[in-house]
């Protein structure tokens, strides 16, 4: 069959794919509060269903990135969608939240070859700097977009159906991605590459996942769990080793040259941290709209869509607004605008307006689409065409990295405010109420009518009370992150050109 050789269908099949991956996690965070209840998962283990998808790909990325580099991004694509597909029909009939965890662990393995390949086959076929920022900025609208539908489409599948059903929406879009990959896009490989280094993806992964562990065990139980020093110290002499022995290498896993360049470092900083917030948002909102303010998945699902459609908006408009404020310029108003959106988020109650609502997450998903466009380009832009792949894993080490960090730490924020601000009625099972507003409405089933009510109403205030904690710690972050990209990525050329990638390995 003969390949149709066209760089914008090439486009479309990645945004496709990037689409899919975004639906996947968002959907997620709208059947949580159903797993309470169907499948009993506790505190942890709905952590664990949120976290396990991020760690398992974020450990993996480097490795498949890199593979991709030497066995063709195509066929490492192609592979990683049916693998994808596969692995959300076994998560939607999981029966109990141990399996339902482990079958997300095989989804993030999935997902972890096919992020660096949409990347890595857009840097490949796009040479033209101004057209490669459009097609990033395309990219990463279609990702915010599946940030807005995906919580319309999970609603009206939760109003209809179980929980499952919001993962067997993978299923034919995947088979799009594969039908369409298989049409369109053109192999490409690094023709130098040479054996992968097996010692390396063990330390990369080794290191990865247990310094997550480490600070999500330190957030959620303290450093009294012996456990926390001990895969943090574990983390960081992996990582530490795995960075010395790329510099050994003469085909490392990554290039650690590639750090020298300020746009390339200050870009993969910025984002990890700014995702670090947003997915922890996603989460937070989720929950509010649902068990704070009663609505059902699908009104939930509306109320996010501003913020993802702006995003996809602001992502498509990125390289025009790079010529009036610098790459530099742009990607801090996009975190200060986030940063007020938070703000207002701190504000919310217990009968917050449609329009209170709707504002802010406009105004974040304009910032954050500003900001991860320009962040993914300035990575694409100064990475060597032939290691494509393994800079698009670190890029989206870091963005997964950021987000796993975000609902482990900012998750275990407003958890902990939340079960230190409960006041519980007298007479009520103290364990399961503390652990989360939705085990609270769970216990209050249980109970006598009038004390159910009371142990709502009590739930409900101490949930508001803790989300408006996050929000404010969340705003600070992201000020802060906004003063620190608008120095660290200042000096870098508003076109970046195609001889600064062949020269950043020097």
């Amino acid at each position: 069959m003969r390949t149709i050789n066209s760089k914008w269908s090439c486009l479309a099949v990645a945004c496709l794919a990037s689409l899919l991956l975004s639906l996947d996690m968002t959907v997620l965070h709208l059947a949580l509060p159903r797993l309470v209840g169907d499948l009993g998962a506790n505190a942890t283990q709905l952590l664990w269903i949120g976290d396990i998808y991020g760690f398992a790909l974020a450990g993996l990325l480097v490795t498949m990135g890199n593979l991709g580099d030497r066995v063709g991004r195509k066929r490492l694509l192609l592979i990683g969608a049916a693998a994808f597909g596969v692995a959300s029909a076994v998560t939607a009939y999981a029966p109990n939240p141990e399996l339902l965890i482990a079958a997300r662990a095989l989804l993030g393995v999935a997902g972890a070859t096919i992020m660096p390949s949409t990347l890595s086959i857009l840097r490949n076929v796009f040479t033209d700097p101004g057209e490669r920022t459009a097609a990033v900025g395309l990219w990463s609208g279609m990702s915010a977009a599946g940030f807005a539908v995906g919580p319309v489409i999970g609603g009206l599948l939760l109003d209809h159906f179980w929980w499952g059903s919001v993962f067997l929406i993978n299923v034919p879009i995947m088979a799009l991605v594969l039908v369409g990959g298989v049409l369109v896009l053109p192999e490409s490989r690094n023709p130098d590459a040479g054996r992968v280094d097996l010692p390396s993806v063990a330390l990369s992964f080794v290191g990865i996942v247990t310094a997550i562990y480490a600070i999500k065990e330190a957030a959620h139980q303290g450093f009294g769990n012996v456990g926390v020093p001990v895969a943090a110290v574990l983390g960081v002499a992996c990582l530490g080793l795995f960075g010395w022995r790329q510099t050994r290498l003469a085909e490392p896993l990554i290039d650690v040259r590639l750090f020298r360049n300020r746009a390339f470092s200050a870009s993969i900083g910025t984002n990890l941290l700014a995702i670090f917030t947003m997915t922890a948002m996603s989460l937070m909102s989720a929950w509010y709209f649902q068990l704070v303010l009663g609505w059902t998945p699908l009104q939930s699902g509306l109320a996010s869509l501003p913020g993802g459609l702006s995003g996809a908006i602001s992502g498509m408009l990125a390289g025009r607004v790079i010529g009036l404020l610098g790459r530099n310029g742009v990607v801090a108003l996009g975190l200060a605008l986030a940063a007020g959106a938070f703000l207002c988020y701190s504000t919310f109650g217990l009968d917050t307006s449609l329009l209170a609502i709707l504002a802010p997450q406009f105004l974040s998903g304009i910032g954050i689409g500003f900001a991860f466009t320009v962040n993914h380009d300035n990575v694409l832009a100064t990475a060597p065409k032939e290691r494509a792949g393994a800079a698009a894993a670190v890029s989206e080490t870091a963005f997964e990295l950021g987000g796993a960090l975000g609902i482990a730490i900012l998750g275990t924020l407003l958890n902990s405010s939340y079960s230190a601000g409960l006041r519980l009625p007298a007479g009520v099972p103290d364990e399961a109420a503390r652990e989360s507003i939705a085990g609270a409405l769970h216990t209050a089933q249980t109970l006598p009518a009038a004390q159910a009510g009371q142990l709502i109403e009590a739930a409900r205030v101490a949930y508001v009370e803790a989300v408006q904690v996050t929000a404010l710690a969340t705003a600070a972050m992201l000020a802060v992150v906004a003063v620190l990209a608008l120095v660290g990525l200042r000096g870098v050329p508003k076109v970046i050109p195609e001889t600064v990638s062949e020269t950043a390995r020097v």
